[in-house]
């Protein structure tokens, strides 16, 4: 409920300032339409309440409503209503009706699409018929000067405000879906890249080993025995535990480098450009600082890691052998001790530090 209510008062703001632009300089259409003709003031007045109090009446009517997106849908019916009945009342005059009922429809297509506009049509109907059970049906087929030129901030300024009020939509919905696009190629709770993204950004950076013949390497990490870690202290303490390492992972990584959240307790970084000796030093420090991690609620927590590091090699036939190479250089660190980083080199798994 919150949420509609929010979308339509959102929508209810959009057009409040076309609304109050379209009707005050639309008023000046239908006044010079209106003047030749011999008409009671009591017209004069409904035309000033229409044009200068109705877009500030309809505003609050949709605010202050439960349903704000449905009673301003109802306003733009009463809009149309209103065009119709001017029409009407100043018999058709052929440039001002064209001007008047063009700029509501366009404005119920932009708020409401085809059915939008049906139905304002039928709005415009009902207001034609209550302006002929007024004051007769008649027609006037020729347009003034004056009227041309009261016509004319109608045509060019309308159109600007409601191509703005467009424009800005247009602006938001592409953060929208910037904000999206992000979110689901990002882990909820470590704010790294998930799996199907991080699988997507190895897959275009072993091509650009291999076409670029450049230096690279993958790590695979591992927090040591984090389901003990679930069991002790309560899943609360494990992520904690998960979202520090995420930190420490950007804190510890160049802006090139690409972390991720492979899975439960499992980790992976692509570090491109970057020699396998380097890549070890840059694990060796992550995995140092993990271990000297102390929680504030159970100071006794210990954390470590194992780490399996794999470079790039010319003679691997795609993505998925690089990563088996990372793979089985965790095995390694985890089945010898853990708390340590394992390269794979020529598909031997070498321990090179340990606690």
């Amino acid at each position: 409920m919150d949420r509609q209510h929010g979308k339509g008062l959102s929508f209810a703001r959009r057009i409040y300032m076309p609304r109050t632009i379209g009707l005050g300089i639309g008023s000046i259409s239908v006044a010079a339409a209106l003047y030749p003709l011999n008409l009671p003031i009591w017209v004069w007045v409904l035309l000033a309440l229409n044009g200068f109090v109705w877009p500030h009446l309809a505003y609050q009517l949709s605010s202050r409503s439960a349903f704000p997106y449905k009673a301003e849908r109802r306003n733009l019916l009463y809009d149309s209503l209103c065009g119709g009945f001017w029409v009407a009342t100043f018999q058709f005059n052929p440039l001002c009706t064209v001007t008047i009922l063009a700029m509501m429809a366009m404005n119920n297509v932009a708020a409401g699409g085809h059915r939008m506009f049906l139905l304002g049509s039928l709005s415009q109907a009902a207001g034609v018929l209550i302006a002929w059970s007024l004051f007769g049906a008649a027609f006037t087929l020729s347009t003034t000067q004056l009227q041309v030129w009261a016509c004319l901030p109608m045509l060019t300024l309308y159109p600007l405000a409601l191509g703005m009020v467009c424009y800005r939509l247009a602006i938001k919905l592409s953060e929208h879906k910037r904000n999206l696009s992000a979110l689901s190629r990002t882990d909820s709770l470590t704010g790294l890249l998930n799996h199907g993204a991080w699988k997507d950004l190895l897959q275009l950076k072993f091509r650009e080993c291999s076409q670029r013949h450049e230096q690279a390497a993958i790590a695979l990490i591992d927090i040591d025995h984090f389901k003990t870690i679930n069991d002790t202290y309560g899943h609360l303490i494990g992520d904690s535990v998960l979202r520090q390492l995420s930190v420490e992972l950007k804190c510890n990584l160049r802006e090139s480098d690409l972390a991720g959240r492979y899975g439960g307790d499992e980790f992976c970084v692509i570090l491109p450009n970057m020699p396998l000796n380097q890549a070890v030093d840059v694990m060796e420090r992550l995995r140092s600082v993990l271990q000297d991690y102390r929680h504030g609620e159970v100071p006794e927590l210990r954390v470590s890691l194992s780490i399996g590091l794999a470079a790039y090699q010319p003679s691997f036939t795609d993505a998925t052998a690089w990563l088996d190479d990372a793979d089985k250089a965790l095995y390694t660190a985890k089945n010898t001790g853990r708390n340590k980083v394992s390269v794979n080199t020529n598909n031997t798994s070498l321990e090179t530090s340990s606690a």
